[in-house]
């Protein structure tokens, strides 16, 4: 330091460190010209010297005047310094690359020091560095990169204007692959895309911008890093740092081929949320990417995460976003299509969230999950499991019931064979032990049978049950679970032309049968009574004679209607437009003695009676169904409803103390030998119960 002092005035120093910045820069000037006089001279030590005295005594001082004089001063010495002096300093163009990380943290502090001139000093010093580093062929990027790395994650703008900077100059040299450091700072560039200011954001996205470029143009590229970088970002809050994210994605997709296969699940995971996003831009690039990565038929062995992928679909399937979840779904029947086996294997995994599904607000997810459903459904037994569990869903929720119900199950009985659909349901219904729920599942799957054009064959097909064995084994199948509820068995047997069955029901109903939900469902009655759907039953009414029973239901039930009710009106209204007739003796004793099967008419071979019944000489039996029994399976079902009515009134009218107990707990729904057990293709029914 005692050579510095010899040859620096003292007058120079005190200058240096100045308030004024003339007197500074003056002092800098008379500093470059010491400097350059010693090059001359070749008196290196004394350089040195001067240059350690300018970097302890002042760059490193707490004053802010002396770290200003500082700094100008070693600008100084920078620019005085000559080629012939490298060999013998540590600080000259070209050689003071040995000591540069040291030098570019103390520049990158300088970088926001709180005073202007400070600032103003180290931008000088700073652009003098670069040139020395563009120029040098000893500079090593990768002794930089940890430094710079660990820069970028601090927030201070004028930091981040200092490394921008620094990384495009490094980026311009050649002979420095800044591109095979990218995901090193990657990370920090987006970062600086939601900067407050203005010019950082659009430093940092040009930035972005010529390396994204550099990319398409590179041979060799290391897309996976960087994929995990851009996934976060693509979730940033700020609109323009996911709209860059979703964009390189978009590029790597394009570009990165088997090198993204790992990291399909981490993308997929990204754009998803976007498909939603308020940006349309944003949208549209993420739905393209989806399309890409779809379009893509990647195989399990070569490290493709089918599992993966599916977690990721079914946790989208939560998002509030309409647009999300359709995707989601969208993904899930690609990958059932594409690797079917594998999905099954992982079906516990998204069984009970395709379950509840079935509840989503949109009509559209709740039909895409019934088309997955319907594909898994593809296999029998899991075919079964999806109807019990269906049911149970129902169970639990009533509210899904009414609100979903008839779109699940139209669609069901569209992809799965509305035949099969509806006798696995009654097969189940027969054994469910509330009786409540199996009475309101019933009379909603009644209606559904009824009014949906999508059962016109099932309609067709219960029209001919006394002529046509299939349609004998569907009456049957459906009759144990639709005991359950009284209109529900009148609905079928009308349905299925069986008015004396019909007949026979509306005579055993008796008193507590009569209720206000049995008159609603009446009222609902009578009104399709008028629909389409049973114009073939209007126009039997024109022949009464040979529709004796038909007559029969139908006064049946305008007994039961009370006479002020509208329903009552309605039907009394079309009784009143049936032809008149006169019956025999022998047509009004079989009506009144319930049986109408003595008087036939012949009919292509078969023997009809007045009903349009078939007789084949099997007593009370027509095709094999045997009316009495079915009578009283009907009557036993309904005891069952009327003991859990009384049951239920006694509880509602026993103390509150009864209350203060607690619920009883549940029972476990679906027992697995409801799944397991087999259903009698013709009887629908299970050991125990009464046989055709």
């Amino acid at each position: 330091m005692a050579d510095a002092l010899s040859v620096i005035p003292a007058s120079v120093l005190r200058y240096l460190s100045d308030k004024l910045y003339e007197k500074r820069k003056n002092a800098a000037l008379e500093v470059e010209g010491i400097v350059k006089q010693l090059a001359s001279s070749g008196d290196h030590e004394k350089i040195t010297a001067v240059i350690n005295l300018l970097t302890t005594e002042f760059t490193y001082s707490p004053q802010a005047n002396h770290r200003k004089g500082g700094l100008i001063g070693l600008a100084a010495a920078t620019v005085g310094l000559t080629s012939e002096a490298a060999q013998h300093l540590e600080v000259v163009r070209g050689e003071f690359i040995i000591f540069f990380n040291q030098i570019f943290d103390a520049l990158c502090k300088l970088s926001f020091d709180a005073d202007a001139n400070v600032q103003s000093a180290a931008h000088l010093l700073d652009r003098l560095v670069k040139d020395i580093v563009t120029e040098s062929d000893q500079f090593s990027i990768e002794e930089f990169i940890p430094l710079l790395r660990e820069r970028m994650n601090l927030l201070n703008p004028y930091v981040r204007q200092f490394l921008v900077g620094w990384i495009t100059v490094l980026d311009s040299v050649p002979d420095i692959d800044m591109l095979g450091f990218l995901p090193d700072f990657l990370d920090g560039l987006f970062n600086m895309l939601s900067d407050s200011s203005h010019e950082i954001r659009q430093q940092a996205d040009s930035a972005l911008s010529e390396f994204l470029q550099e990319i398409k143009n590179s041979p060799s590229v290391d897309y996976g890093r960087m994929a995990k970088i851009l996934v976060q970002r693509a979730a940033s809050p700020d609109e323009f740092t996911r709209l860059t994210a979703i964009t390189w994605i978009n590029e790597f997709v394009k570009l990165g081929g088997d090198q993204l296969v790992p990291y399909y699940a981490d993308i997929l995971g990204a754009i998803l949320p976007c498909i939603s996003d308020k940006e349309e831009k944003i949208r549209v690039v993420a739905r393209e990417i989806s399309e890409e990565l779809c379009a893509i038929k990647a195989d399990p062995a070569d490290a493709f995460n089918v599992g993966a992928i599916l977690s990721i679909a079914r946790r989208q399937l939560d998002s509030e976003w309409e647009a999300t979840r359709i995707e989601a779904l969208h993904w899930i029947s690609t990958l059932l299509n594409r690797y079917h086996s594998e999905v099954l294997c992982l079906l516990n995994d998204i069984f009970d969230t395709l379950l509840k599904a079935l509840s989503d607000s949109s009509d559209e997810v709740v039909l895409l999950v019934l088309d997955i459903h319907a594909c898994i459904a593809q296999d029998p037994l899991q075919f079964r499991q999806l109807l019990v569990f269906l049911v149970h869903n129902f169970r639990v929720d009533h509210s899904l019931l009414e609100r979903r119900g008839a779109l699940i199950i139209r669609r069901l009985c569209v992809l799965l064979d509305a035949e099969r659909v509806y006798c696995e349901l009654s097969t189940i219904l027969e054994g469910e032990a509330d009786l409540d729920f199996a009475c309101i599942m019933v009379q909603a799957l009644n209606l559904i049978l009824l009014t949906s054009s999508e059962l016109s064959d099932l309609r067709e097909l219960l029209k001919q049950s006394l002529v046509n064995a299939a349609g004998k084994d569907l009456f049957v199948s459906l009759y144990a679970s639709w005991c359950h509820s009284p209109m529900a068995i009148i609905s079928l047997c009308l349905l299925a032309q069986m008015y004396q069955h019909a007949s026979a029901v509306i005579q055993s109903l008796v008193e507590e049968d009569i209720n206000v939900k049995f008159l609603v469902q009446l009222d609902k009655l009578i009104h399709l009574l008028e629909t389409p759907i049973f114009a073939y039953l209007r126009l039997q009414l024109l022949e009464p004679g040979r529709y004796i029973w038909l007559l029969k239901a139908l006064y049946g039930l305008l007994m039961l209607l009370p006479q002020q009710s509208a329903a009552f009106k309605i039907l009394q209204t079309r009784l009143k437009t049936v032809p008149s007739y006169s019956f025999n003796g022998d047509q009004l004793k079989r009506a009144s003695s319930g049986n109408p099967y003595s008087q036939i008419l012949h009919h292509s071979g078969s023997q009809i009676t007045e009903d349009g019944d078939v007789n084949q000489d099997n007593g009370n039996v027509p095709n094999g169904i045997n009316f009495a029994s079915r009578l009283q399976q009907f009557e036993q079902m309904q005891q069952q409803h009327r003991l859990l009515a009384k049951s239920q009134a006694q509880s509602r009218n026993s103390s509150t103390s009864f209350f203060k107990e607690g619920p009883k707990a549940e029972p476990r729904w679906p027992p697995t030998s409801y799944i397991n057990r087999p259903r009698s293709r013709s009887s629908g029914r299970g050991p125990g119960q009464l046989q055709n």
